[in-house]
């Protein structure tokens, strides 16, 4: 039997405009009416199956911005010389000032324009406040986000910054320590919930990382770990990595459908109440 993928957006769908904080400007694609949700999205770019998980939360009554970080937005990695376009992409993000990829226990200087974008997106949208999805390359990005009040369901999805080079690299998320005390305080005074999401062996997201954040976050940080006999067969990737995109197996019952409407969930009832 054939299982279902995760579904994919067309881009032609979104408004293309650009938003400008401290002088560094970037392309933003918007779609949807209601509360915002910032969706980052991963390595190599926005990709249709990730515009697929942006549609659904624009079909629940949500406002989507997706800001275009890297990559070709709109192309589909698993197309026609997609392994060459994700290895480009990411070799030129590693060289950027705006993300930090090697360092632990540094935020990326990426999410000082991020937050920026998160409080236009709350004064557009309005509602209670935002919600922010990271995915893989700016999975940690949704934490470092937090520290804004206005952020209220923060995402963080397979977060695989910073690279796995040491045990201090697999403890950490590319956050710095005070930062995440700010996130840690929220939770504790706020009770701000904190999900995050991964499969069991993924190296690009070691189990020492979501470790941390227990330690870290105490029980608001909602841990999601999936075997990888649970991630879709069709998997492009050798070891099962993109949770809520390329290795969902898109039918009720199983377990990457479970955290998906976990995740849907909480954007229902922190965001539109």
């Amino acid at each position: 039997m054939v299982k279902p993928r995760a579904p994919r957006g067309d881009l032609s769908t979104y408004s293309r405009d650009s938003f400008a904080h401290e002088g560094y400007s970037l392309p933003v694609f918007r779609k949807g009416s209601g509360p915002a949700v910032v969706v980052m999205t991963e390595i190599p770019g926005i990709a249709p199956q990730v515009l697929g998980f942006a549609d659904r939360l624009v079909a629940m009554g949500c406002s989507v911005v997706l800001p275009d970080l890297f990559g070709e937005a709109g192309r589909d990695p698993e197309g026609p010389g997609g392994t060459v376009y994700a290895a480009l992409s990411l070799a030129k993000v590693c060289i950027r000032r705006e993300f930090t990829v090697f360092a632990s226990g540094k935020t990326s200087p990426i999410v000082t324009w991020l937050r920026a974008l998160a409080a236009d997106a709350h004064q557009r949208c309005g509602g209670r406040g935002v919600g922010v999805v990271g995915m893989c390359f700016t999975g940690g990005f949704a934490l470092a986000m937090a520290t804004d009040p206005r952020v209220l369901v923060p995402v963080l999805s397979q977060p695989g910054l910073p690279a796995n080079l040491s045990a201090a690299h697999r403890r950490s998320i590319g956050v710095a320590d005070d930062e995440i005390a700010t996130v840690a305080a929220r939770c504790t005074n706020e009770d701000l919930k904190v999900i995050g999401l991964r499969f069991h062996g993924d190296p690009l997201c070691p189990g020492a990382r979501f470790q941390m954040l227990r330690e870290k976050l105490g029980p608001n940080f909602i841990a999601v770990e999936l075997d990888q006999k649970h991630a879709h067969p069709d998997s492009p990737m050798s070891k099962p990595h993109s949770v809520l995109t390329r290795d969902l197996i898109d039918a009720p019952g199983e377990p990457t459908w479970d955290a998906l409407q976990l995740v849907l969930e909480h954007f229902r009832k922190r965001l539109l109440g």
